[in-house]
């Protein structure tokens, strides 16, 4: 009997820990899969893995050393994107994943470097929100900040 409380308890524990994992990588493959749009120019790639509107905030340190948040939404990054001049080659760089996984609702943290035509321009961090839509994961919400300083560069 005791055998058969340990071997219950030890196949609840891994496979909790799978049903993590899986969740771990499904969450970081809606964030490629977006990224993969992003660079491609391909904004029905991007909205394949969003909601209609999702809202998007960027925070900075202005000119003027004030800290800001700005408010937008997707319409104008993807404006953006399938606007963007052939010769401009827009690359954001994840620098890792974090991942945090509770029942419908994921958070995953990239920290990244933003180049231009081979320049580097900016360093920070994204946090995308998922949640577990009827059509799928999806993104909820996309935040991310922009700075110039600490970047390793």
């Amino acid at each position: 009997m005791k055998f058969l409380i340990t071997s219950s308890l030890l196949f609840l524990a891994v496979s909790s820990f799978a049903q993590n994992n899986s969740a771990d990588a499904f969450a970081q493959n809606i964030v490629d899969t977006f990224f993969k749009g992003f660079h491609q120019g391909d904004t029905l790639m991007m909205k394949s893995v969003m909601v209609e509107k999702v809202p998007m905030q960027t925070v900075f340190t202005n000119g003027k050393g004030m800290e800001q948040v700005m408010d937008s939404d997707i319409a104008g990054l993807l404006n953006a994107i399938a606007n963007r001049p052939e010769d401009q080659i827009w690359e954001e760089k994840l620098l890792s994943y974090s991942v945090q996984v509770d029942g419908n609702l994921a958070h995953v943290w990239t920290p990244y470097e933003f180049w231009l035509n081979g320049e580097f321009i900016h360093c920070g961090a994204n946090a995308f929100t998922l949640g577990k839509t009827k059509d799928g994961w999806k993104i909820l919400h996309l935040i991310d900040s922009r700075r110039k300083e600490g970047c390793g560069h």
